[in-house]
């Protein structure tokens, strides 16, 4: 019986295998390496040596501006001092009317600007409105920015962080415009640095520009009606404005009609 002879190909390749075998194992023989990217392989670490794929910057957006206190025009804002880091904002209806809303702010962070920390509150100023040249007997509260640095009243003091005056001097009474009674108007005071010197009582009487340009220009207890140039609000939050006021942060009052803060 004869033996079938195998083909002179399948007898080579168990020769080329191990010829393939030897040769991979060698020690100075270095593997091939398949091209970066080619496929089956998996893309480069972050600690490979491989280029980095680009990445797309991220829009750099510009910083926010400071808040600024709404309501008040260029000419308003420039007034306010650097340094002050508390406002309180009185802004009248109309020129001619003498019913007003009050809203403190502070700017703790100059960076943000300024945000609202009270109010609004319901408040009064003159009978006739508001000037820019206010006059004694006009029965109009003077427009502008004017510091905040001293306080006082009949009653003790309610923790106030202005320095305040206790005094029977600041009784009052008598009526108001519509018939309202004035007592317990002077309990607590914030005097307005209008025509006065800083520093001292609000029952001074010194007068920088001249008793014909008014003065005694005070924030103080509503009575239910306007004033004769002062700036009224109710008691409650006059006991609020007086804890908060802090003479380290330069506290202003930014008083006038709409219109006219808006310039």
């Amino acid at each position: 019986m004869s033996v079938p002879r195998r083909p002179p190909a399948l007898l080579a390749a168990p020769l080329l295998a191990l010829a393939l075998m030897l040769a991979g194992c060698s020690s100075d023989t270095a593997p091939v390496k398949s091209p970066v990217g080619a496929p089956g392989q998996g893309a480069a670490g972050p600690q490979s040596d491989a280029a980095p794929a680009l990445r797309a910057s991220p829009a750099t957006s510009p910083a926010p501006r400071p808040a600024e206190i709404p309501g008040l025009g260029p000419e308003t804002r420039a007034a306010i001092p650097a340094g002050a880091r508390q406002a309180f904002v009185v802004t009248g209806e109309e020129a001619d009317a003498n019913q007003s809303s009050a809203v403190l702010y502070s700017r703790e962070d100059a960076a943000q600007g300024w945000r609202p920390v009270a109010g609004p509150w319901p408040a009064h100023n003159g009978m006739e409105g508001w000037t820019d040249h206010h006059v004694a007997g006009d029965l109009r509260s003077p427009t502008g920015v004017y510091p905040l640095t001293d306080a006082g009243g009949r009653l003790p003091d309610p923790g106030a962080l202005l320095p305040y005056d206790e005094h029977p001097r600041f009784a009052v009474d008598g009526e108001g415009f519509f018939g309202e009674p004035l007592e317990g108007s002077f309990d607590y005071v914030v005097a307005i640095n209008y025509n006065r010197t800083a520093g001292v009582s609000p029952l001074d009487r010194t007068r920088p520009l001249g008793l014909g340009r008014g003065g005694g220009i005070w924030v103080h207890v509503d009575h239910g009606g306007p004033t004769q140039g002062c700036v009224s609000v109710p008691e409650k939050h006059m006991v609020e404005l007086l804890r908060t006021l802090d003479p380290a942060k330069k506290p202003v009052i930014v008083m006038g009609d709409a219109e006219s803060l808006g310039r």
